[in-house]
Protein backbone atom coordinates (compact mmCIF):
# COMPACT_ATOMS: atom_id res chain seq x y z
CA UNK A 1 0.00 0.00 0.00
CA UNK A 2 1.30 3.68 -0.79
CA UNK A 3 1.01 5.78 1.54
CA UNK A 4 1.20 8.75 -1.24
CA UNK A 5 -2.31 10.13 -2.71
CA UNK A 6 -2.51 9.77 -6.05
CA UNK A 7 -4.15 12.80 -8.61
CA UNK A 8 -5.05 11.02 -11.33
CA UNK A 9 -3.68 7.40 -13.19
CA UNK A 10 -1.28 9.59 -15.20
CA UNK A 11 0.32 10.79 -11.85
CA UNK A 12 0.43 7.45 -10.73
CA UNK A 13 2.23 5.67 -13.98
CA UNK A 14 4.54 8.43 -13.84
CA UNK A 15 5.71 7.70 -10.63
CA UNK A 16 6.37 3.73 -11.43
CA UNK A 17 8.33 1.14 -13.23
CA UNK A 18 6.10 -0.08 -16.34
CA UNK A 19 4.98 -3.89 -16.85
CA UNK A 20 4.77 -2.88 -20.58
CA UNK A 21 6.87 -0.69 -22.52
CA UNK A 22 7.03 -1.23 -26.29
CA UNK A 23 6.63 0.11 -30.19
CA UNK A 24 4.74 -1.96 -31.83
CA UNK A 25 3.54 -2.06 -35.71
CA UNK A 26 -0.12 -1.28 -36.98
CA UNK A 27 0.87 -4.01 -40.12
CA UNK A 28 1.42 -0.77 -42.35
CA UNK A 29 4.55 0.50 -41.25
CA UNK A 30 3.32 2.85 -38.72
CA UNK A 31 4.49 2.31 -35.38
CA UNK A 32 2.41 2.83 -32.14
CA UNK A 33 4.04 2.83 -28.31
CA UNK A 34 1.74 0.16 -25.58
CA UNK A 35 3.00 1.30 -22.15
CA UNK A 36 1.27 0.82 -19.24
CA UNK A 37 1.44 -1.16 -15.84
CA UNK A 38 -0.86 -4.48 -14.25
CA UNK A 39 -2.38 -4.18 -11.00
CA UNK A 40 -5.18 -5.49 -9.29
CA UNK A 41 -7.84 -2.98 -8.73
CA UNK A 42 -11.82 -2.58 -8.50
CA UNK A 43 -13.39 -0.52 -11.39
CA UNK A 44 -17.00 1.36 -10.08
CA UNK A 45 -19.24 3.08 -13.03
CA UNK A 46 -21.63 5.19 -12.07
CA UNK A 47 -24.25 6.95 -14.31
CA UNK A 48 -28.28 8.86 -13.18
CA UNK A 49 -31.15 7.74 -14.32
CA UNK A 50 -32.92 8.67 -17.05
CA UNK A 51 -30.34 11.39 -17.77
CA UNK A 52 -31.09 11.38 -21.79
CA UNK A 53 -35.32 12.21 -20.45
CA UNK A 54 -34.15 14.59 -18.30
CA UNK A 55 -31.78 16.28 -20.27
CA UNK A 56 -34.23 16.49 -23.07
CA UNK A 57 -35.39 19.98 -23.03
CA UNK A 58 -32.78 21.92 -21.77
CA UNK A 59 -30.37 23.86 -23.74
CA UNK A 60 -27.01 22.49 -24.19
CA UNK A 61 -25.39 24.87 -22.05
CA UNK A 62 -28.03 23.28 -19.01
CA UNK A 63 -27.09 20.10 -20.29
CA UNK A 64 -23.88 20.61 -19.01
CA UNK A 65 -24.38 21.95 -15.70
CA UNK A 66 -26.63 19.58 -15.39
CA UNK A 67 -24.14 17.05 -15.77
CA UNK A 68 -21.73 19.01 -13.81
CA UNK A 69 -23.88 18.68 -11.31
CA UNK A 70 -23.95 15.19 -11.20
CA UNK A 71 -20.55 14.49 -11.04
CA UNK A 72 -19.32 17.49 -8.51
CA UNK A 73 -22.12 15.69 -6.04
CA UNK A 74 -21.23 12.05 -6.48
CA UNK A 75 -17.54 12.75 -5.59
CA UNK A 76 -18.27 14.87 -3.00
CA UNK A 77 -20.78 12.22 -1.22
CA UNK A 78 -18.91 9.28 -2.26
CA UNK A 79 -15.16 10.16 -3.20
CA UNK A 80 -14.04 12.60 -0.59
CA UNK A 81 -11.62 11.26 1.54
CA UNK A 82 -11.39 7.67 -0.21
CA UNK A 83 -8.49 6.65 -2.31
CA UNK A 84 -10.51 6.40 -5.82
CA UNK A 85 -9.19 7.78 -8.76
CA UNK A 86 -11.75 9.16 -11.45
CA UNK A 87 -10.49 7.52 -14.98
CA UNK A 88 -13.03 9.08 -17.24
CA UNK A 89 -16.53 10.76 -17.70
CA UNK A 90 -18.84 9.51 -20.51
CA UNK A 91 -21.70 11.75 -20.98
CA UNK A 92 -23.75 11.25 -17.91
CA UNK A 93 -21.46 8.26 -16.39
CA UNK A 94 -18.20 8.65 -14.72
CA UNK A 95 -15.58 5.64 -13.61
CA UNK A 96 -13.42 5.61 -10.71
CA UNK A 97 -10.60 3.05 -9.88
CA UNK A 98 -9.72 2.08 -6.35
CA UNK A 99 -6.61 0.07 -5.48
CA UNK A 100 -3.98 -1.04 -2.65
CA UNK A 101 -2.07 0.92 -5.30
CA UNK A 102 -3.73 3.69 -4.73
CA UNK A 103 -3.83 3.36 -1.23
CA UNK A 104 -7.00 1.08 -0.42
CA UNK A 105 -6.63 -1.47 2.27
CA UNK A 106 -9.96 -2.66 0.94
CA UNK A 107 -10.79 -1.65 -2.41
CA UNK A 108 -13.87 -3.47 -2.84
CA UNK A 109 -15.42 -2.20 0.59
CA UNK A 110 -13.86 1.31 -0.75
CA UNK A 111 -15.98 1.38 -3.66
CA UNK A 112 -18.98 -0.09 -2.37
CA UNK A 113 -18.76 2.39 0.42
CA UNK A 114 -18.63 4.86 -1.93
CA UNK A 115 -21.19 3.79 -3.73
CA UNK A 116 -23.76 3.61 -0.42
CA UNK A 117 -23.20 7.50 0.02
CA UNK A 118 -24.00 8.05 -3.33
CA UNK A 119 -27.47 6.92 -3.07
CA UNK A 120 -28.11 7.01 0.98
CA UNK A 121 -27.11 11.35 0.57
CA UNK A 122 -28.98 11.51 -2.67
CA UNK A 123 -30.71 14.75 -2.10
CA UNK A 124 -30.90 16.20 -5.58
CA UNK A 125 -32.97 13.16 -6.77
CA UNK A 126 -30.18 11.68 -9.59
CA UNK A 127 -31.19 8.10 -8.60
CA UNK A 128 -27.70 6.96 -9.41
CA UNK A 129 -27.07 3.56 -10.81
CA UNK A 130 -23.67 1.82 -9.98
CA UNK A 131 -21.68 -1.03 -11.05
CA UNK A 132 -18.66 -2.44 -9.87
CA UNK A 133 -16.16 -5.22 -10.35
CA UNK A 134 -13.40 -6.47 -9.18
CA UNK A 135 -9.86 -7.90 -10.96
CA UNK A 136 -6.44 -7.76 -12.70
CA UNK A 137 -6.21 -4.42 -14.85
CA UNK A 138 -3.50 -2.52 -17.16
CA UNK A 139 -3.33 1.32 -16.47
CA UNK A 140 -1.98 2.40 -19.56
CA UNK A 141 -1.54 5.50 -21.99
CA UNK A 142 -4.18 5.43 -24.97
CA UNK A 143 -4.44 7.08 -28.05
CA UNK A 144 -2.65 8.64 -30.60
CA UNK A 145 0.24 11.17 -31.10
CA UNK A 146 -2.76 13.60 -32.03
CA UNK A 147 -4.37 13.13 -28.22
CA UNK A 148 -3.01 10.46 -25.73
CA UNK A 149 -5.03 9.36 -22.24
CA UNK A 150 -4.34 7.45 -19.34
CA UNK A 151 -7.12 5.01 -18.81
CA UNK A 152 -7.75 1.10 -17.46
CA UNK A 153 -8.42 -1.95 -19.16
CA UNK A 154 -9.55 -5.62 -18.49
CA UNK A 155 -12.53 -7.66 -17.89
CA UNK A 156 -13.30 -6.06 -14.96
CA UNK A 157 -13.99 -2.73 -16.65
CA UNK A 158 -16.25 -4.57 -18.68
CA UNK A 159 -18.06 -6.33 -16.03
CA UNK A 160 -18.25 -3.00 -13.99
CA UNK A 161 -20.15 -1.03 -16.66
CA UNK A 162 -22.39 -3.74 -17.67
CA UNK A 163 -23.02 -4.12 -14.14
CA UNK A 164 -24.01 -0.11 -14.39
CA UNK A 165 -26.08 -0.82 -17.97
CA UNK A 166 -28.27 -3.25 -16.08
CA UNK A 167 -31.48 -1.28 -15.27
CA UNK A 168 -34.30 -3.76 -14.33
CA UNK A 169 -32.30 -4.57 -11.18
CA UNK A 170 -34.06 -3.98 -7.56
CA UNK A 171 -30.69 -2.40 -6.21
CA UNK A 172 -28.43 0.73 -7.03
CA UNK A 173 -25.72 -1.17 -6.50
CA UNK A 174 -24.75 -4.39 -8.82
CA UNK A 175 -21.37 -6.03 -9.29
CA UNK A 176 -20.72 -9.44 -9.49
CA UNK A 177 -21.56 -12.22 -7.21
CA UNK A 178 -18.34 -13.88 -7.42
CA UNK A 179 -16.74 -10.65 -6.19
CA UNK A 180 -19.24 -10.42 -3.38
CA UNK A 181 -19.00 -13.88 -2.03
CA UNK A 182 -17.71 -14.32 1.36
CA UNK A 183 -18.84 -10.88 2.27
CA UNK A 184 -21.20 -9.25 4.49
CA UNK A 185 -22.58 -5.96 4.52
CA UNK A 186 -21.68 -5.03 8.26
CA UNK A 187 -17.97 -5.56 7.68
CA UNK A 188 -18.20 -4.01 4.51
CA UNK A 189 -20.26 -0.52 4.37
CA UNK A 190 -19.30 1.77 7.30
CA UNK A 191 -21.53 2.83 10.24
CA UNK A 192 -22.71 6.13 10.52
CA UNK A 193 -21.37 7.68 14.40
CA UNK A 194 -24.03 10.22 16.35
CA UNK A 195 -23.70 11.66 19.18
CA UNK A 196 -26.36 11.10 21.92
CA UNK A 197 -26.91 14.66 24.06
CA UNK A 198 -25.08 13.64 27.19
CA UNK A 199 -21.79 13.29 24.66
CA UNK A 200 -21.94 9.94 24.24
CA UNK A 201 -20.84 8.33 20.52
CA UNK A 202 -22.68 5.42 19.31
CA UNK A 203 -23.60 3.62 15.63
CA UNK A 204 -26.14 3.14 13.98
CA UNK A 205 -27.11 -0.48 12.48
CA UNK A 206 -26.34 -0.21 8.34
CA UNK A 207 -29.53 0.24 6.66
CA UNK A 208 -28.99 -1.61 3.44
CA UNK A 209 -29.90 -5.32 2.37
CA UNK A 210 -28.53 -7.79 -0.46
CA UNK A 211 -30.90 -9.81 -2.58
CA UNK A 212 -30.00 -13.06 -3.11
CA UNK A 213 -27.62 -13.66 -6.70
CA UNK A 214 -29.71 -14.17 -9.65
CA UNK A 215 -28.50 -14.54 -13.74
CA UNK A 216 -28.17 -10.80 -15.65
CA UNK A 217 -27.57 -10.95 -19.67
CA UNK A 218 -26.13 -7.79 -21.30
CA UNK A 219 -25.24 -7.36 -24.86
CA UNK A 220 -25.40 -11.06 -24.98
CA UNK A 221 -22.83 -12.12 -21.98
CA UNK A 222 -24.77 -13.81 -18.92
CA UNK A 223 -22.97 -13.43 -15.55
CA UNK A 224 -24.53 -13.67 -11.75
CA UNK A 225 -24.79 -10.64 -9.88
CA UNK A 226 -25.94 -9.67 -6.69
CA UNK A 227 -27.45 -6.10 -5.79
CA UNK A 228 -27.15 -4.13 -3.02
CA UNK A 229 -30.02 -1.51 -1.99
CA UNK A 230 -30.48 0.74 0.60
CA UNK A 231 -33.35 -0.71 3.10
CA UNK A 232 -35.92 2.53 2.08
CA UNK A 233 -38.41 0.76 0.11
CA UNK A 234 -36.86 -2.98 0.09
CA UNK A 235 -39.46 -5.79 -0.38
CA UNK A 236 -38.90 -8.96 1.84
CA UNK A 237 -37.26 -11.16 -0.67
CA UNK A 238 -33.68 -10.34 0.62
CA UNK A 239 -30.38 -11.73 2.71
CA UNK A 240 -29.50 -9.41 5.63
CA UNK A 241 -26.30 -9.73 6.21
CA UNK A 242 -24.60 -11.12 2.64
CA UNK A 243 -24.39 -14.09 0.31
CA UNK A 244 -24.99 -16.95 2.65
Amino acid sequence: MTKYPYNSLDDYLKSHHLDVDALLDDGRGAPFPVKGRIIDAVILFTDMTSFSRRSSELSPVETLIFANNFFAWISAEGLKGRHGIVDKYIGDEMMVVFSKDFGSEDPLADAVDAARWMVEEDALGFNPHVGIAAGEVIVGYVGTPLKYDCSVFGTAVTLAQRCCQIKDTKGSIVLPTSNWAGRTLEQTLTKRKLSSSDGKEFELEVSWKVFPPRKAKVKHQEFEITELAHDKGVGDDVVTGGVQ
